[in-house]
Order: C-alpha cells, then sequence, then structure tokens
C-alpha cells in the first residue's frame, strides 16, 4: 500500500510541472526577433502607401531603410539549439527526480517499518507520566524528612525543578527552584526559577518575578552565558 501512495504522490506532485511544460514556447533568438519586427515594419510600410499616408519618395526612403537594417541583423550569430535535445533533457529531468528520491528512500528509508499509530503512544506516554508522578512524589517525601538547614536540600529541590521542567510542569519547578535558593542563594537557579515562572504564566513577568530576575542578575558571575536573557526578561517586565 504505501508505494501505491507514493506513486499518487509523485503524480500530483508532477503534474503542474507537466502541464506548464506542455505549455512552453522556446523564446526566439536576437536575430529571429530582429527579422520578425523589420518585417512586420515594411508590412505597415506597404499599408501605409496603399492608404495614401505617405509619399511613394517617402516610401522607398523608409523601404531602403529597412532593408538595410534587414540586412544588419541577418548578420547577427543566430543562437542554436536542438529543440528535441531540451525537451529530452527536461522530461528526463521530471522523470528521473522521482526515480532518484525512490532509490534514496530505498538506501537509507525503512519501508517496512509497521506503522505507529498514535493512540497507542498517547497511552505510553500517559502511563510514564504516571509513573514519573510515583518518582516525583517519592523524591518529595525524602525531601520533607530532611531536616532544614541540610546542605542535602538544595541539590534535592534543585533535581525536583529540573524533573518538573522536563514534563513542561512550569509552576511546580518554579516553586521546587525557589525552595532550593531559599537554603542556598545561587544565580542560576534563581534565574531558572524565574524561567520557569515566566513560562507558567503564559510569557507576562509579574514584579516578583522581575524582582528575582534582578537578583539573579546582581549575583551572577560577568561571564555567565545567561546573562543577556536575563537583560533581555527585565527590559521586557518594564515595558508591560
Amino acid at each position: 500500500m504505501i508505494w501505491i501512495g507514493i506513486c499518487l504522490l509523485g503524480v500530483i506532485a508532477l503534474v503542474p510541472a507537466l502541464l506548464s511544460f506542455r505549455r512552453t514556447t522556446l523564446l526566439r533568438d536576437e536575430r529571429e526577433s530582429a527579422l520578425v519586427l523589420h518585417q512586420a515594419q515594411l508590412a505597415e510600410l506597404e499599408r501605409d502607401l496603399a492608404e495614401g499616408m505617405i509619399a511613394p519618395t517617402e516610401h522607398d526612403s523608409a523601404r531602403l531603410e529597412i532593408q538595410r537594417r534587414v540586412l544588419g541583423a541577418d548578420m547577427l550569430p543566430a543562437f542554436i539549439a536542438s529543440k528535441g535535445a531540451s525537451t529530452g533533457a527536461i522530461a528526463a529531468a521530471l522523470v528521473g527526480l522521482p526515480v532518484a528520491a525512490i532509490a534514496l528512500y530505498m538506501t537509507v528509508g525503512h519501508p517496512g517499518l509497521p506503522a505507529q499509530p498514535l493512540a497507542p503512544r498517547l497511552v505510553a506516554m500517559h502511563n510514564a507520566d504516571h509513573r514519573n508522578d510515583a518518582l516525583i512524589d517519592r523524591l518529595r517525601d525524602q525531601l520533607r524528612q530532611i531536616p532544614p538547614g541540610d546542605p542535602s536540600l538544595f541539590q534535592g529541590y534543585v533535581l525536583l525543578g529540573q524533573a518538573e521542567a522536563g514534563r513542561d510542569h512550569y509552576a511546580a519547578a518554579a516553586q521546587a527552584w525557589r525552595s532550593a535558593i531559599e537554603q542556598r542563594f545561587d544565580p542560576e537557579v534563581a534565574a531558572r526559577a524565574a524561567e520557569a515562572q515566566m513560562m507558567a504564566d503564559d510569557g507576562h513577568i509579574s514584579p516578583e518575578t522581575a524582582d528575582l530576575y534582578r537578583r539573579a542578575l546582581d549575583a551572577a558571575p560577568a561571564d555567565a552565558p545567561w546573562r543577556m536573557t536575563v537583560q533581555q526578561r527585565i527590559a521586557q517586565s518594564e515595558h508591560q
């Protein structure tokens, strides 16, 4: 079935090119265009003489000038091109593209790979999310059992914030990182907490979040790679 779909898609993609190819006309070269123009001028000159719009003497003079131009145009180099060769090259390219695409797919693709329906994958993601809930709840319980002031609390809340941010639970991540900097202020963790809170607020930067950004920037080392981002967030909060 997959090859039927590939063939249909190839035909659909090539139909506009084939239709435009049938309507394509070859452009005249400079010599041919000049000759056609001068022949039209001669015909118009004969009509003017027949209608009495110009005198015979003027007609003869203009005819000689046009004939001189015809001779000059006839000496221009002609562009020699084989219409059959051009047509064959274009047709070969149109046919060769899908053939090359199929050959490439056969080389690096996986046509025998079974289908991956969306529903089972959503169920698997949901189950994995529940398993992560259990692990994160266990981590929270362990953090509650650690006495205040223990240095491991800081690292535990940092890990909790990373786990929540990895699941796009930005409000929970911001809360975990705030708990971490309550144990020991770290400018990078503070910047992460402010960024997660901004994400939880759909891009809005509250005064509390802006203040956390400023605290992180004031304590940040001069070579911190995230300084520019924090400065942009502070400027954004001032223009909201």
